[in-house]
Parts: C-alpha cells; sequence; structure tokens
C-alpha cells in the first residue's frame, strides 16, 4: 500500500522500530528526504534525533550515475564496477570527492545551526531513510555511525528493494524495511506525495526535535504527538516555501484533466513497459518524455516539467523505456539505440490511442533520455514534430544527429561546464531548426531556485510553438 507522504511512512515504520523502545537509541535522518521519515521515527521512540549528510559522487560527464558516496568523518563508499565501466580516472575522482567533500560540511553545519551532533558511542545509532534503492548512500551512512562510536546501527526505511535490504546486512547490525516490494523500481512509486525535502524543512524539525530534548520542554507524556503534528503542519507550510532540488508540482491546471492514469504499453516481441498518461481537455499536442539513467517515470523534476505542459493544453506521457529486470544490467541504460526503439514503440502507441492518436507529437528528453529522443526523432523524420533536451547527452545520438528533422531546443546549466561544451558541438551537427538555452548559474540537475522553473518555461514555450496540427505531417503518407 503506498504511503501518503514522508509523515505517514516515519508513522508506519516506527511501528516496525517498536523493540527499540527503551534502548539508548539516536535517530539519524539522511538529508534530505529521510529527516521527515525519522522524526516520526524519533517522537514515537522518544529518542534524540540528528542529521547525516552523505553525498554522492556522480561520474562527471553523467551526474546522476553514482560511482561512490562520501559522509562525515572522512568516509567513502567507492562502487569500483561502474568507476571501470565508465573509465573516471583518479584525477576526475578526486575532483569530484572535493567538491561533494566541500559541500556536505556546508550542509551539515547549515542543519545543524552550530549544535554539535548528538554523542553516539555506546549507543543504537537507527538510520532513517525514506527509502532504500541502491542502498549507497546508506551504506555509507552505517560506516560514518560506526566511526563515531555507535555500539549497534539499525538501518530502518518504510520501502526499499529487497536485494538491497539484503546486501545491508553486512553493514547494520540489522536492516528494518516495512515494504520490500518484488518489483522495485523508484522509491517515488511507493509515495502518493513524493515533493522533495527543502532544507528549511529539515532545520524546523531538528529545532523542533532539539527544543523537545532540552531541559525545561513539555512533560514528554503527550509531548511525541504534539510534535508529531506540528511537524506535519511544518512540512506543509515548507514545502513550497522555497524552490526545492525536485520542485512540487505546479497547481491544478486551469482546464480540467480528462485522464491521468498509470498504463502499460505493449510495445510487441514481449515487451511490456509502464507509463503515465495525463489528457487535459481539448490537448492541442502529445509530448513523450524519456527519462535519464538513474531516474524513472516517477522523476519529480519530469513530473514537474509535464504538469506545466499540462496546464499548456499538452497531453503528456511519462513512460520507463525498460523493463524492470532489464534496468539491473546497467549497459541497458546507456544502449541509446535500444532506448530509441523503444520510444519509437511508444509513439505508435500514442498514434494508436483515440484521445492521442491525431495530436502532433513531441519529445521531451532528460540526460542519456534525451539522446534517445534525438536519435528516434532521427528514425521518425517529419513524425515528431519538436525535441526538448534537458540537461541532455546529445553526443550519445552523434551518429543520428544529422538525420534528425523535428525543431529542437537544447537547454543547459550554465555551470554544467562538461555537458554544455558537448550540447555545443552536437548543435553543430543539427541540421534542423535548433536553439541552445544556457539557464545562467544552474547545475546538471537543475536543483537552484527557479532553474526548473525556467526549463519549463523554456520547453513549454518550444512546444507550443511547434505542436500545432498545421505544422503536424500526416503520418504514413496519405495526403
Amino acid at each position: 500500500m503506498p504511503f501518503v507522504d514522508r509523515v505517514d511512512a516515519g508513522r508506519r515504520l516506527a511501528e516496525s522500530l517498536s523493540h527499540l523502545r527503551g534502548e539508548d537509541v539516536v535517530v539519524l535522518g539522511l538529508a534530505r528526504g529521510g529527516v521527515p521519515v525519522a522524526f516520526e521515527v524519533a517522537a514515537a521512540l522518544d529518542a534524540p534525533l540528528d542529521v547525516l549528510v552523505v553525498r554522492k559522487l556522480g561520474v562527471p560527464f553523467q551526474p546522476e550515475l553514482a560511482m561512490g558516496a562520501v559522509g562525515e568523518g572522512r568516509v567513502r563508499v567507492l562502487n569500483p564496477d561502474v568507476i571501470r565501466a565508465v573509465g573516471v580516472s583518479e584525477a576526475d575522482l578526486a575532483a569530484v570527492e572535493r567538491r561533494e567533500r566541500a559541500e556536505l560540511e556546508r550542509r551539515t553545519r547549515h542543519y545543524r545551526r552550530r549544535r554539535p551532533g548528538v554523542p553516539l558511542a555506546g549507543r543504537t545509532a537507527v538510520v532513517v531513510d525514506d527509502g532504500l534503492a541502491t542502498g549507497a548512500t546508506a551504506k555509507v551512512a552505517c560506516r560514518v555511525a560506526r566511526a563515531r562510536g555507535a555500539a549497534r546501527v539499525v538501518v530502518a526505511a518504510p520501502v526499499g528493494s529487497p536485494q538491497t535490504a539484503a546486501e545491508l546486512r553486512a553493514d547494520a547490525d540489522e536492516v528494518v524495511c516495512a515494504e520490500q516490494p518484488e518489483w522495485f523500481v523508484a522509491i517515488g512509486q511507493f509515495y502518493e506525495d513524493f515533493r522533495q525535502a527543502t532544507d528549511e524543512q529539515v532545520i524546523a524539525l531538528l529545532d523542533r526535535a532539539a527544543a523537545r530534548a532540552a531541559p525545561g520542554a513539555a512533560v514528554r507524556a503527550g509531548a511525541a504527538t504534539n510534535v508529531a503534528s506540528a511537524a506535519t503542519a511544518a512540512a506543509t507550510a515548507t514545502a513550497t516555501s522555497a524552490v526545492p532540488a525536485d520542485p512540487p508540482d505546479p497547481a491544478d491546471p486551469p482546464d480540467p484533466l480528462v485522464q491521468d492514469e498509470d498504463v502499460v504499453l505493449d510495445l510487441g516481441d514481449g515487451v511490456s513497459v509502464a507509463g503515465r498518461l495525463t489528457v487535459p481537455d481539448r490537448p492541442r499536442g502529445v509530448v513523450a518524455f524519456a527519462h535519464g539513467s538513474g531516474s524513472s517515470r516517477h522523476s519529480p523534476r519530469n513530473r514537474f516539467v509535464a504538469a506545466t505542459l499540462n496546464q499548456l493544453g499538452l497531453a503528456t506521457l511519462l513512460l520507463d523505456l525498460l523493463m524492470p529486470p532489464e534496468e539491473q544490467d546497467r549497459a541497458n541504460v546507456f544502449d541509446i539505440e535500444l532506448l530509441a526503439r523503444r520510444l519509437v514503440g511508444a509513439t505508435a502507441w500514442l498514434h494508436r490511442r483515440p484521445e492521442t492518436g491525431s495530436l502532433p507529437t513531441g519529445y521531451f528528453g532528460a540526460s542519456t533520455g534525451a539522446a534517445a529522443a534525438l536519435w528516434a526523432a532521427a528514425e521518425l523524420g517529419g513524425e515528431i514534430a519538436a525535441v526538448v533536451s534537458r540537461g541532455g547527452r546529445a553526443d550519445l545520438a552523434a551518429a543520428r544527429l544529422g538525420e534528425v528533422r523535428a525543431p529542437t531546443l537544447l537547454i543547459v546549466g550554465g555551470h554544467d561546464r562538461a555537458v554544455l561544451g558537448l550540447n555545443r558541438r552536437a548543435q553543430a551537427s543539427l541540421t534542423c531548426e535548433s536553439h541552445l538555452a544556457v539557464v545562467p548559474g544552474a547545475s546538471h540537475l537543475f536543483e537552484e531556485p527557479g532553474a526548473l522553473e525556467a526549463v519549463a518555461d523554456l520547453a513549454g514555450g518550444w512546444f507550443t510553438r511547434h505542436l500545432r496540427p498545421a505544422a503536424h505531417a500526416t503520418r504514413g503518407g496519405a495526403p
């Protein structure tokens, strides 16, 4: 059963941790998404709460792909298979680590607001996250807790991959994962509301936890309930107070949605992929989304852009181009020709649907998904009316760029210098109408305040300009 939000998930997870009540426990919330869950656990166990910051080490040219992670106390965990597969040099690894450690230290100071970390020596550390996907951050968190003297380490999450939960038992004394679905793809699929937690929310919850633990605080009997209620209000109030890494969906569109549902696309040859089809009233076009490696159709970034397009009267299809077993093989994630073939199949599926079959079609691709979108657009020629790439690896579609006919918008963050250079070279290979839009101050993931809104506005303008019935080529060569 899906969780309503992180507050609901934390309360339900706390029930699975009731055996720890009465022990000398410290609850450690992994920033940022794990903190709202951990707050509820700490309240239920009447235990102190602290934050634990872990930073992913992303591959230089593919930041969403983790090659390791770092934590407090010089703790580092590497994935040698990824490092070997993508050919990351020691110099590149060291540069990424320096940058992420600086950010780790900055965030830790920011969250704790000059408070020292809660002592762990001789105590039970309960490491809490909002879900267990690869387990990389939880693995680092276990080592950080042990380095700080924890006598026992428990990893706890509301939901996670059964394989990851099993693997983490090598690092933790106990792993508590309330839900372990067989077909686990992404954490967000098990939450109705998976908006990213903000820095403000994390700080507010840590402040409340510290106030609860301080001398002179309210009597503990009943205080947990009061604080939990306050946390719910704080989560609601702060979730929209600043633009988080993955911003919340925009307000309800002015035109009603006539369809918004999960779908399964049968692409033939035993291939079925999952998607989310949203159709507003009187749609003027449809946009298929191809996500990048390490993401899924539940990507809050793509959902944010899709919601903006829905407001503009465009239907959207967020889809996974690989089946869950295929995603376990990292080679498939970078097989652009395979992904493009699946996107072509998804386009044919859209063309067979009565609600989208007559609409001009566009592609929105992120990271490696952008390469798949460009490759598929080259394959389909005039059937695709427009392409938008967000932080895209257009270079991975180099063999087909000269064949793309669809007007193409390349959106890159101004601070994403490596990908910006790749997109400039890719644009030089395009013979269709194209434009390179640079979002000033934005990084690869467009985490900065206002950055993703800029992406959504640019994409909306491009698609509404090009996805018009008059510009839509007739399929199949018919007059």
